[in-house]
């Protein structure tokens, strides 16, 4: 009865429908089809309230919340002020109590990005690159300055309002975000995870997005940039490896070692860790902590819970690792059950895992 109560079904997160106040852009990023140099491009600029009863409309269609953002309309500040606009009314006027997430643009005047996160229950702002110097390549007029403090300035915020909380402070976001772009400067799965992990660190980001870069057509002002299509396979990886760092206390060196900088295609990165670290499988899973269970290709945080929970009532045979949900197409061959193995023969040239 234990086990049936533990398992429960997976759900995926929410998808939060985003709309765009502008896309007619006074930057000229090599990747952005919004870029000032695109001439082909149908430009629009919605109205605030415009703006804000459709958003409203799809938050309520979608019933996860809306994420308003936008191009960088005439300038920072200005498209700062019509999505401030936009949440007012979103919240003020419509009376939209909903999960609202607010786009703040690069080099935004800090009482703007205050005004944003008294409406908004997440800012981001995209530092898009994992080094620096990618600025002067693919976003000439993006630097370090302009992201990381406006960043800084959210995470006090939040901060601050977390230590203020009472029904008399004033309301602040709860959370921020950001995104990187992987292949846009040939860097290596290494420098963009180490970069993440201090973000991480250094701002408690909620989430860092990851996106491929792709540079197809040359933009004006680019002349000579390679042309890149990054693999969507990349982005995958960096996700679990994302989830290893903040989840499973794996760090940067650890996932993406000296002797491999790139994550594989062929292995997940927990898996690929295991195959570097065969000396400390197969793992006793009814002796094993939580911490060196999670560590096990195929069992998560969660499983790894229901085993420790599974083991005050039962002895744990593959079996029980069934009914608790295990995939023991992966887990077996790390794995032994009151002593029995049912794996193949590991060495760190076998892909066992997808």
């Amino acid at each position: 009865s234990f086990i049936r109560e533990t398992v429960r079904a997976k759900r995926s997160p929410p998808k939060v429908p985003k709309v765009f106040l502008s896309n007619d852009c006074t930057f000229n990023c090599a990747y952005c089809g919004c870029r000032c140099g695109n001439d082909g491009r149908q430009r629009y600029v919605w109205k605030p309230r415009e703006l804000a009863e459709f958003a409203v409309k799809q938050a309520e269609e979608n019933r996860h919340g809306v994420f308003i953002t936008s191009s960088i309309y005439r300038n920072a500040d200005y498209t700062e002020e019509l999505i401030i606009e936009t949440l007012r009314i979103i919240r003020d006027e419509i009376g939209y109590r909903g999960y609202v997430h607010a786009k703040i643009m690069p080099g935004a005047d800090p009482l703007l990005i205050y005004r944003a996160g008294q409406f908004a229950d997440r800012l981001s702002v995209n530092i898009e690159v994992a080094q620096s110097e990618g600025y002067s390549k693919i976003a000439h007029d993006k630097n370090r300055t302009n992201i990381l403090t406006p960043m800084h300035q959210i995470s006090q915020l939040i901060a601050q309002a977390k230590r203020e909380k009472s029904r008399w402070a004033p309301k602040f976001a709860t959370s921020q975000t950001t995104q990187l772009m992987a292949g846009s400067i040939q860097e290596n799965d290494r420098t963009i995870l180490t970069l993440a992990h201090a973000l991480y660190a250094k701002y408690q980001l909620k989430r860092v997005y990851y996106t491929p870069f792709h540079y197809r057509h040359e933009a004006a002002g680019y002349e000579g940039l390679p042309m890149v299509e990054t693999p969507q396979w990349r982005v995958r990886r960096l996700y679990q490896a994302d989830r290893l760092m903040q989840l499973y206390g794996f760090t940067p060196e650890e996932i993406a070692p000296d002797s491999q900088l790139n994550l594989s295609e062929a292995l997940d990165p927990k898996a690929a860790w295991a195959l570097r670290h065969l000396d400390r499988f197969p793992v006793e899973v009814n002796r094993a902590d939580y911490e060196t269970l999670i560590r096990v290709p195929g069992i998560g945080t969660t499983y790894a819970s229901r085993i420790v929970k599974a083991r005050q009532y039962c002895t744990i045979s593959h079996a029980v690792l069934k009914k608790l949900g295990v995939s023991l197409k992966r887990s077996r061959h790390f794995i032994t059950c009151n002593g029995v193995y049912d794996g193949a023969t590991v060495d760190n040239d076998t892909v066992l895992i997808p």
